[in-house]
């Protein structure tokens, strides 16, 4: 399948697949089922109609608020399903029909729901994790980036940042990483290989320093603001499926 068809059939699945991420990043924090009961207002309780169900147009019919209570629906619903469809068109994009894309798939939509678990709450959940890094590593059996890159990838991924997070209380006493950092770059080193996933940890530590620097100048936060790095990190992966093999080019010509 290619042409339109094939567009219209990934962005459908990923409008689709992005409902059922809002799901899993509404009830996994709160330790709840992602399959029961089916889905709710999370003000009053009420069940939701099947057309309040349908990806973004629902959120549109409803008017952003509850049929019922009237309680404000969070935009965010439906900025994860158009995001999750707009992630699937990229991935789709950038591979074509071949049997890799339905892993890559699986990883992003792992990515969107960790980004926006770790904004939110400041957690990276084990359910997704530590599954990840053995699919991950299952997968590379068959697909990129092979099984060597893999366990590399696990390898280095969660042993430099338990390292730096070592060094650090260490050094200052205090715990400056979280466990969960280290578990979802292990997984992105199980999926991406290890080149890819140096790559991911460059462009989230650059965009964390960022975003930190810019936070201080703005009196917003201060040296010890706990900056959501999973977030940058999902953010960083998605970015590296695409150009991190350029990037690595370009930096590896100046030697």
């Amino acid at each position: 399948m290619t042409g339109l068809p094939a567009v219209g059939l990934v962005g459908a699945l990923g409008l689709a697949v992005g409902s059922f991420l809002n799901v899993c990043i509404y009830r996994l924090p709160r330790g709840e089922s992602v399959v029961s009961p089916p889905s709710r207002c999370p003000s009053c309780g009420r069940g939701l109609r099947w057309f309040e169900n349908v990806p973004v147009l629902g959120y549109l019919l409803i008017g952003g608020r509850c049929r019922t209570c009237r309680a404000a629906v969070s935009p965010m619903y439906p900025i994860v399903e158009a995001g999750t469809a707009l992630v699937f068109l990229l991935q789709y994009w950038q591979l074509g029909w071949q049997p890799l894309l339905g892993i890559r798939l699986a990883f992003v939509a792992a990515m969107i729901v960790l980004f926006v678990i770790d904004l939110q709450h400041r957690i990276l959940p084990n359910v997704i994790t530590l599954p990840g890094v053995g699919i991950g590593v299952v997968a590379s059996l068959l697909f990129e980036p092979g099984w060597v890159a893999s366990i590399i990838g696990v390898a280095a991924g969660g042993g430099a940042l338990w390292a730096v997070g070592e060094a650090y209380f260490r050094i200052r006493g205090e715990e400056g990483m979280g466990m969960g950092d280290v578990k979802m770059l292990a997984m992105i080193g199980a999926f991406l290989g290890w080149q890819l996933m140096l790559v991911t940890l460059f462009i989230a530590s650059l965009a964390g320093s960022v975003f930190g620097g810019g936070m201080i100048l703005l009196h917003r936060g201060s040296r010890k603001y706990a900056l959501p790095l999973g977030s940058f990190l999902a953010a960083g992966a998605l970015i590296a499926t695409h150009v991190g093999q350029s990037l690595l080019s370009w930096y590896l010509g100046f030697y």
